[in-house]
């Protein structure tokens, strides 16, 4: 574990993480900095999917409809 540890800091800040851990600490990174234009943008672009996909998969229900009697 050391050693893995060794080889991710000698690589330096623009390297790929290595292992799992690696990963972990550059997502907890990614999405905890305040002044980064990638996450702001990735974090826009997906809200912006998601009400695209409600919209469209939602107005085909009528909530003005008579709803059936049980």
């Amino acid at each position: 574990m050391a050693a893995a540890a060794a080889a991710a800091a000698a690589a330096g800040p623009g390297s790929a993480p290595q292992g799992l851990g690696g990963w972990l600490r550059s997502a907890y990174r990614f999405a905890t900095d305040r002044n980064d234009f990638r996450r702001n943008l990735l974090v826009n672009l997906g809200l912006f999917a998601a009400g695209v996909w409600v919209a469209r998969n939602l107005t085909d229900i009528d909530l003005m409809a008579p709803q059936p009697v049980p």
